[in-house]
C-alpha cells in the first residue's frame, strides 16, 4: 500500500460522467479541486470510446493529486463507434495500462491510504460486475430474469456489448473477480477502515427506488451483501444507478455519486457535476 503525504485536502468523488455528451463533458472541463492535497475517485462509466476515456482521465489526473478509476459497464463495452474493438478482459486490461500511463490508480494496483482529514483509510477501487442474482420479484433464475425484462423491454445494453471473453458468461466473471478482491481486502490490516470504490452497489437496497426494478439485475451480487461489515468500511462509493443520493444501511454510509445524462440531470435543482465529499465528511453526514 501507498500512503499520502501531509493532512490536509479532501476525498471527493464522481461517476458517470458520459462524455460523449458534450454537456458533459464541459462538466469535466470544469471540474477542479478545492486543494492541492484533494483526491478524486472516479466510479466508472466515463465514456464508451477509449479516446474519450484518456481524455477524461488525463484531463482529472492533471488537477487532482491522485485519481482513482474503477470501470463502469460503458467503459467495457465494445462499441461500434470505438476504433478499439477489444473484447471482455483484454478491454480492461488496455485500460488499466492506459491508467497507468496517466498515474491513474485503478483496481489492479496496491490499494493507497488516504490519510488527510478522516483518515487514515484504505482506498479499495473494485471491479466486481455483476451476476444477475438481484432478480426482479416472482424469478427465481436468470432465464426468468431475462424473460421478464424482454417482455417489459428494459434490457441493459451490456447484453449486446459488453462481452466476458475468454470466461464463458459475464457472471462467470463476475465469480472470479469477486473471489479474487475478497482475498486481497482480507489482507488489509485488522484495524485499517476502507472506502470501497466500485460502479455497483454492493449491496441490493439502492436498487429498491429504481422505476424499472428489472434493471437491478445488471447493478451487482449478492456475493457481496456483507463486505461493508466484513471489511470495515467507512463508506461505500458508487455510481451506475443515476440516482446521486446518500443512504445508510446497518449503520454504513453509502454514496451514490453519478452524474447521470444531461436529459436527467437537467430535472435537478442541485448544479450538475458536483463532486460529493467523502471524507472528511460534509455537514449533516452522521
Amino acid at each position: 500500500m501507498t500512503s499520502t503525504a501531509g493532512g490536509t485536502g479532501q476525498l471527493l468523488a464522481i461517476s458517470d460522467l458520459h462524455i460523449g455528451y458534450e454537456e458533459n463533458r464541459a462538466l469535466v472541463e470544469k471540474m477542479r479541486p478545492d486543494s492541492d492535497e484533494d483526491w478524486l475517485l472516479v466510479a466508472g462509466d466515463v465514456a464508451e470510446t477509449v479516446a474519450d476515456i484518456r481524455w477524461a482521465l488525463e484531463t482529472l489526473a492533471g488537477r487532482f493529486r491522485r485519481v482513482v478509476w474503477v470501470p463502469g459497464n460503458h467503459e467495457l463495452w465494445t462499441h461500434p463507434k470505438d476504433s478499439v474493438t477489444l473484447r471482455g478482459l483484454a478491454r480492461y486490461e488496455h485500460l488499466v495500462a492506459l491508467c497507468r500511463e496517466l498515474d491513474v490508480t485503478t483496481p489492479e494496483d496496491p490499494y493507497p491510504v488516504w490519510d488527510g482529514p478522516g483518515g487514515p483509510v484504505a482506498v479499495a477501487p473494485l471491479f466486481l460486475l455483476y451476476d444477475y442474482s438481484f432478480l426482479p420479484a416472482g424469478c427465481e433464475t436468470k432465464e426468468q430474469g431475462l424473460e421478464y425484462a424482454h417482455r417489459t423491454g428494459v434490457v441493459c445494453n451490456d447484453e449486446y456489448l459488453l462481452h466476458p471473453d475468454p470466461y464463458p458468461t459475464r457472471e462467470a466473471w463476475c465469480r472470479a473477480r469477486v473471489e479474487a478482491t475478497a482475498d486481497r481486502l482480507a489482507e488489509l490490516p485488522d484495524d485499517l477502515p476502507t472506502v470501497l470504490v466500485n460502479h455497483y452497489p454492493l449491496d441490493r437496497h439502492p436498487t429498491d427506488v429504481l422505476w424499472y426494478p428489472e434493471f437491478a439485475m445488471w447493478c451487482g451480487t449478492r456475493q457481496t451483501a456483507d463486505w461493508h461489515r466484513r471489511f470495515r468500511v467507512e463508506t461505500m462509493v458508487y455510481g451506475h444507478l443515476h440516482i446521486p443520493r446518500t443512504t445508510w444501511h446497518e449503520g454504513v454510509r453509502f454514496e451514490e455519486v453519478s452524474v447521470g445524462y444531461p436529459r436527467e440531470w437537467r430535472k435537478r435543482p442541485q448544479p450538475p457535476g458536483r463532486l460529493r465529499r467523502i471524507l472528511p465528511r460534509e455537514d449533516g453526514d452522521a
